[in-house]
């Protein structure tokens, strides 16, 4: 982290999380943040259902909910990146204050709600994305729909020329009754409906499907079963959790769900579940209180094909991307393994 950041994240925390959010967007459509190109090598370099990565470690979805600085954002240092949730229609979420900094935690609740401009405005900002990022899109569901699976579909219909990839969020826990939709039989027929709307595009891009942490086993099972048969591409785990285990910050009782460091453990068990579930068989993205090399590299090991981080930033800054895709590269060869790919999954029984 440089000198410059390092006193504007000190600022930052000053104020509102939410409103320092907003100002870290401005810093970025104004170039007033680091953006060394995405970090790259042949060891780094990866094949994500089909999508040339050229690293790794993307963005998780919640950063840039309206898709405002894709540009800067691809220049980051990110293998790829993933903006939204983004509805059918426009909608304000929750009432404020809904962010919260657990600074002695590491961590962030958050219970925004699916807050976004609508898919219009979406659209008409992915369509003049930067070309040669890798660059997806959070499907979410109007709070007040009439039919939630139908919105997920409607999303992707509509924003789906202008993406390379997308994500089925089914795992949010802001929304009323909306982690219901992870059941099997509701999941089923809300992925029939996304998977119809995807082989309607100009291009058969892959679906990703992010599941929530607060899952048993039998439930992890029936979710990877469905998701195969679905032809989903590969699943997300995971969104934040509704646990408070361990915490001790001031805020650690409010309402919404918890990411950053306190997700780590919880998340990369659930990680390895799947990967053991699904044989190895689906890629896998590994989310939940990645803030180093080491991190992305364990949630690797545990079976992910590539990683996501977004709270870590709030704590870090945007130079962490470039220094955790470096210390990764670091780390694989360290361990002799000339790929990524030959990484994935090593350490899968460390967590079972």
């Amino acid at each position: 982290m440089t000198v410059l950041e390092r006193l504007g994240l000190g600022l930052m925390h000053r104020l509102d999380p939410e409103t320092a959010h907003g100002l870290a967007l401005r810093a970025l459509r104004l170039g007033l943040t680091p953006a060394p190109g995405p970090v790259t090598s042949p060891r780094l370099r990866v094949d994500l259902a089909g999508m040339a990565l050229p690293n790794p470690v993307g963005l998780a979805a919640g950063f840039d909910k309206n898709a405002e600085a894709l540009g800067p954002l691809s220049r980051a240092g990110f293998g790829f990146v993933e903006v939204g949730a983004v509805t059918p229609r426009a909608q304000p979420g929750n009432p404020r204050p809904r962010l919260f900094r657990l600074a002695k935690d590491r961590g962030v609740i958050n219970r925004f709600g699916f807050n976004n401009g609508g898919m219009e405005a979406a659209a008409a900002r992915l369509a003049r994305r930067p070309q040669g990022a890798v660059i997806g899109l959070n499907l979410g569901a109007n709070k007040d729909s009439a039919d939630r699976a139908a919105d997920f579909a409607t999303v992707l219909r509509h924003c789906g020329a202008h993406l390379d990839f997308a994500t089925v969020n089914v795992s949010s826990p802001n929304t009323e009754r909306l982690r219901e939709l992870q059941g099997a039989e509701a999941l089923a027929a809300l992925l029939a409906g996304v998977m119809a709307a995807r082989d309607g595009l100009p291009r058969r891009i892959p679906v990703f499907l992010k599941i929530a942490p607060d899952l048993g086993d039998a439930e992890l099972g029936e979710i990877a079963d469905v998701a195969r048969e679905a032809g989903v591409a590969g699943i997300i785990a995971t969104n934040t959790t509704l646990s408070r285990e361990g915490l001790q910050s001031a805020a650690r009782d409010e309402a919404g769900g918890l990411s950053g460091a306190p997700l780590f453990e919880r998340s990369t068990r659930v990680l390895a579940r799947l990967s053991q579930l699904t044989g190895g068989d689906m890629p896998l993205i590994g989310v939940g209180g990645i803030g180093s090399a080491e991190d992305a590299y364990a949630k690797i090991r545990a079976g992910a094909t590539a990683v996501q981080l977004y709270s870590a930033l709030v704590y870090e800054g945007l130079s962490l991307v470039s220094e955790i895709a470096r210390g990764l590269e670091a780390l694989l060869a360290r361990d002799g393994f000339a790929s990524v790919a030959e990484a994935v999954g090593t350490g899968r029984q460390d967590w079972l």
